[in-house]
């Protein structure tokens, strides 16, 4: 499948910032189970790029000048195919840590280990995914980016990220490494084709990295580009940034991921 993206980010600022330093995940790598036809970055200065600890390719933008806006954005075409990956930068077992977004509290808990089994197993970790998600109805609004997996999972609501955090928690506490992975989805059908980044969750089982997208309650698939990983949110989110001054900040954001024609 043939895909084009189109993601802008757009940061305002009450006043001027002084000095601002941007980590951006949002360009993918050729392979994988996607083949990168065209791929940029438009930025405001120069980025320096290099690859992170889990293997993502990094840029750091840095605006060492006053500014009241940044405007970041990333577009492409990309032939995507199947893309469970097989890469291991890291050992799979690296991948059983909790986060301060992954660690369960006793109701999660006791929610996981209804899906203990004696051998882990795909159909298992499928049930689980099921099963969070009819606990769990995606509904926005109700969470924020830093909202623990506990927090979310007592709301019974959230979004990709939220199923996402919930399926790490479980897992690990399981014994099965998994992670968190971000990216983009193409939704037929869904109105003007505008969908938000997406996020879903890569686990180790049968000697295998497999994808679970909680939200949509499938493997991934060729529908799905993917960006980055890492053991939570934090590490795989395609903009992170610091600065100093600015005062308030007015961020909009917006994807879009349509069909080519071949």
């Amino acid at each position: 499948m043939r895909l084009a993206i189109s993601h802008e980010t757009l940061y305002r600022y009450d006043s001027p910032v002084r000095h601002s330093t941007q980590y951006l995940r949002l360009t993918p790598h050729n392979g994988r189970g996607q083949h990168i036809l065209n791929w940029q970055l438009d930025l405001p200065a120069s980025a320096r790029c290099s690859t992170d600890s889990y293997g993502n390719i990094l840029h750091v933008l840095t605006l060492d000048y006053p500014h009241q806006e940044i405007r970041i954005r990333a577009h492409g075409v990309v032939e995507t195919d199947n893309i469970d990956s097989d890469d291991d930068n890291l050992p799979p077992l690296f991948f059983l840590r909790q986060t301060a977004l992954t660690t369960p509290d006793a109701a999660l808990s006791t929610f996981a280990e209804d899906f203990r089994r004696a051998e882990p197993s795909r159909a298992q970790l499928a049930a689980l995914m099921a099963a969070i998600r009819e606990r769990m109805p995606f509904l926005p609004g109700e969470t924020q980016s830093h909202t623990p997996a506990a927090q979310a999972f007592a709301k019974g609501a959230g979004v990709c990220q939220d199923h996402t955090h919930v399926f790490l928690a479980c897992s690990r506490q399981l014994g099965i490494p998994a992670r968190y992975v971000s990216g983009y989805v193409y939704s037929p059908g869904h109105a003007d084709n505008h969908v938000s980044s997406h996020a879903w969750a890569e686990a180790w089982v049968d000697g295998a990295w497999f994808s679970f997208d909680v939200a949509n309650g499938t493997p991934a698939n060729d529908h799905h580009l993917k960006l980055a990983i890492g053991m939570d949110y934090l590490d795989a989110c395609p903009i992170r940034g610091v600065r100093f001054g600015g005062g308030g900040e007015n961020l909009s954001a917006q994807a879009r991921v349509w069909l080519q024609d071949q």
